[in-house]
């Protein structure tokens, strides 16, 4: 599991450090494996090391001396470095006397043929866009087409929101050291390479899954489970007029679990036709036991969706609730007040902003984690980076997921991503965790849509994530 540190949890692990060291120890350290991070993205690029050339912008705080300790063992190495001071009078004095002292040229430009721009502007305590000088060097390196190497962050992104406000740099890869930080969950911060320089960090409440994680975590069958303790699914979903999405939500439901899916509604044989496994009745009151429900897409916003979204609220089974039945659950906030069985909420930025919260705005966790405290349920905020929240009476985790990609940003990927959680809520997984492994999944399935052309390429679709579930699964 990735834990994300904000500046203070940094700065107060590089605390005793900073005491324990001889006097530049610690950069000297970062700037070691800056360094060679930098030259492993040279001899990428380029073959090799020496004969290159490499040019610093550098800042004031310690992120410029990092840049500039690291470009001047990269001197060291035989290639050419230079480095632009955008504050003169305020650079670290030690690295730029060791890099004047290497050969290295200080410039005003980034000078032409520069094989690679290393970002040292600011650093984590960094706040706002890019000032006029440094947004001027970077958008002459982008023109340039220079790669670019930030320095714990790409300067002009919040560290902790990943919010853009102005000019930032764009960078291919991001070195940091000691821990991540939420940006680099939030941002486009390129590839991101961590560092150790020897921080002892406690784990936070700010996390990611990996692969491995979800691997460990998803229900297998045991040698004497059936299709009952497996976790049953009842899916509410569809109408006359979106069929579509019933099928989609309960085909996502199929594919994730080995247990039983139960589906009630207008969409009955639509749904048959598609996933004949499926146990199908007209209502909810008549489909049978199941272990949670799934609610909305596709279900409309009338007085039917009221009742069965009433329906499945009122019972002690774990819920999750998207599309439609957000729109109805907006207007009817009680239903969920006072719940104690697991409740997830999948809104996207315009359904959020019907819980009359306001705008999800720059801070997608404050925004994921404030409905969640509002509502007493588990969020899973959508975007190119699925923020999932649980209210803190439960577990207190907040998950990151960052997509790799908009392909996920297509009519119905929500519906199969409901279903992919209702099973696992059916398996007993709690709510943060089963929303956070579902949206893992999902992700990998849209990539994985995206890069198989099969018999006759098309842009990816619902139906092609769909399609592709059960093998993310199986390749974690």
């Amino acid at each position: 599991m990735r834990h994300y540190f904000n500046a203070e949890q940094i700065r107060a692990a590089e605390a005793p450090l900073l005491a324990g060291l001889p006097d530049g120890a610690l950069m000297r350290r970062a700037a070691g494996g800056l360094a060679t991070a930098v030259g492993a993205e040279l001899r990428r690029r380029t073959g090799g090391v020496a004969g290159r050339t490499v040019c610093a912008v550098v800042g004031s705080g310690d992120n410029g001396g990092d840049a500039l300790w690291a470009v001047t063992l990269l001197r060291r190495r035989g290639a050419a470095a230079s480095a632009v001071l955008l504050n003169p009078d305020h650079t670290h004095a030690g690295a730029l006397t060791a890099f004047r002292a290497a050969g290295g040229r200080v410039v005003d430009t980034v000078p032409v043929g520069t094989d690679l721009v290393v970002d040292g502007v600011v650093g984590i305590s960094g706040k706002g866009p890019l000032r006029q000088a440094a947004a001027q060097v970077f958008a002459a390196v982008d023109a340039a087409g220079i790669p670019v190497v930030a320095v714990d962050i790409p300067s002009g992104i919040d560290v902790q929101t990943g919010a853009l406000t102005g000019p930032a740099v764009t960078a291919a890869l991001t070195v940091t050291f000691g821990g991540l930080k939420p940006v680099h969950a939030l941002a486009d911060c390129g590839r991101v390479q961590l560092v150790d320089i020897g921080l002892d960090l406690a784990d936070t409440d700010l996390v990611g899954l990996d692969a491995a994680d979800v691997k460990a975590r998803w229900p297998v069958p045991a040698p004497h489970d059936d299709k009952y303790t497996q976790g049953v699914v009842g899916i509410l979903a569809g109408s006359a007029t979106y069929p579509g999405a019933a099928i989609l939500c309960t085909g996502a439901a199929v594919a994730a679990t080995s247990g039983m899916v139960r589906y009630a509604g207008a969409a009955a044989t639509e749904v048959l036709s598609h996933w004949p496994e499926v146990v199908a009745a007209p209502s909810a009151a008549e489909a049978g036991r199941v272990q949670a429900w799934c609610v909305g897409p596709g279900l409309g916003t009338g007085d039917a969706a009221l009742a069965d979204l009433t329906f499945a609220l009122g019972t002690d089974l774990p819920v999750i609730v998207d599309a439609d039945g957000l729109t109805v659950l907006a207007a009817h906030p009680h239903l969920v007040s006072g719940r104690t069985a697991p409740t997830v909420l999948t809104p996207h930025a315009g359904e959020y902003e019907r819980f009359g919260l306001g705008a999800v705005a720059g801070d997608r966790v404050v925004a994921a984690c404030r409905l969640a405290e509002s509502l007493g349920a588990t969020v899973l905020l959508k975007g190119n980076v699925t923020v999932i929240a649980d209210p803190g009476a439960q577990t207190g985790l907040t998950y990151l997921n960052p997509a790799g990609g908009s392909w996920a940003a297509t009519a119905g990927s929500g519906d199969v991503l409901s279903g992919v959680i209702g099973a696992l809520l059916a398996a007993g997984l709690p709510a943060g965790e089963a929303a956070a492994m579902a949206a893992f999944v999902h992700a990998r399935a849209a990539s994985a849509s995206a890069s198989d052309p099969g018999p006759t390429p098309v842009p990816t679709s619902a139906s092609a994530i769909l399609s592709h579930i059960r093998s993310a699964i199986a390749h974690l």
